[in-house]
């Protein structure tokens, strides 16, 4: 699978998709390139740092709701709406904008960052698209006592939680995970991309709704090939709160969005940078994996719209089945589109 630039009926540029469709037991089921390439998971990793807030009782604890939960696991839009829930999260334990560790940066929506800047609107921490899971960081840290200073750093109970987390998810253990540091300044995870898809089916067990009984059983039961993993019950928490609120997981227009939008209740996809995506389909219990090799955003879309498309989620949404290439004249002189597809 490969997205390219096609101008005048020629194909000017290309960008090598690498995709791992996985089951919650680890098998691979559809592929494409090097489904085992290793990689950094950065925002898509987000659920599952989002999971010791349910985990840990730091929900209950807080009173945190859906929308909080749906935040933490955001690479959001800076959407007003947005950006006042995070307020409103970080109102809930005790902390302010002045205890986020994320720097501020032009909003992810184009038409927002146009907006903002039109206003002349100052962008602060809380602006940040991962403001929502620095938000939810700091509340696992009052939670436990732990310190709120150099949250981010590794060495920090906060940033160790979560790597326990990714570990257990993944069955890589922690002295296996690459770590470096994301563009938010939090712990980021190098993983082969088949076992981010494994983690993302795994979520499917948790879904109470999902039409795979007899694999929930055996999963719950023990009957994983891996011999090491036990679903929590809680993690539902954090796939219903995806479910329910798409527009808070990116945001108006936004790739994440328009594709849950697409399809309400049967597939949660998140965005990571660099040319990563992840994504679960609910009712399958698989998850998806893919990297765009030179880490272009939009071929990602594209690509993970196909990929969904292709594992039974039709029809695929108008705007991500190719991407205009517009001149500076407004006209449109080529798109960007997907050729290939998966190994099943």
């Amino acid at each position: 699978m490969k997205v390219e630039q096609v101008r005048g009926g020629v194909v000017e540029a290309w960008h090598d998709v690498h995709v791992a469709v996985v089951d919650p037991g680890g098998r691979l089921v559809a592929r494409t390139g090097d489904p085992d390439l290793v990689t950094f998971w950065r925002s898509a990793a987000k659920p599952f740092q989002a999971l010791p807030l349910v985990e840990d009782g730091v929900v209950e604890r807080f009173g945190l709701t859906g929308e909080d939960l749906a935040l933490a696991c955001a690479s959001h839009s800076s959407e007003p709406g947005q950006v006042a829930g995070v307020r409103e999260l970080l109102g809930k334990i005790g902390c302010s904008e002045r205890d986020l560790l994320c720097g501020p940066h032009p909003p992810l929506s184009e038409a927002v960052a146009q907006e903002y800047q039109t206003r002349g609107l100052r962008l602060t921490a809380v602006y940040s698209n991962c403001s929502g899971k620095h938000a939810g960081m700091l509340a696992l840290a009052r939670h436990h006592g732990w310190p709120t200073q150099f949250y981010t750093r590794h060495e920090h109970p906060v940033q160790q939680r979560c790597l326990a987390e990714v570990s257990r998810w993944t069955d890589v253990p922690v002295t296996d995970i690459k770590t470096a540091v994301d563009g938010c300044g939090v712990v980021c995870y190098g993983l082969p991309l088949t076992k981010m898809a494994m983690a993302y089916a795994r979520l499917a067990i948790a879904e109470v709704g999902t039409r795979n009984a007899e694999q929930q059983r055996n999963l719950r039961d023990g009957n994983d090939p891996s011999g090491l993993f036990r679903v929590p019950t809680s993690a539902f928490r954090v796939v219903e709160a995806m479910l329910r609120h798409p527009e808070l997981i990116a945001g108006e227009g936004r790739p994440c969005t328009v594709l849950m939008r697409a399809h309400p209740g049967r597939v949660i996809t998140k965005v990571g940078a660099e040319g990563v995506y992840c994504a679960l389909l609910v009712r399958e219990g698989l998850g998806v994996a893919l990297k765009v090799s030179d880490g272009h955003a939009m071929a990602s879309a594209l690509a993970m719209a196909a990929v969904l498309e292709a594992m039974g989620l039709r029809p695929r949404p108008a705007t991500l089945v190719a991407r205009p290439n517009v001149n500076t004249r407004g006209e449109t002189v080529g798109e960007l589109r997907v050729n290939g597809g998966l190994e099943q």
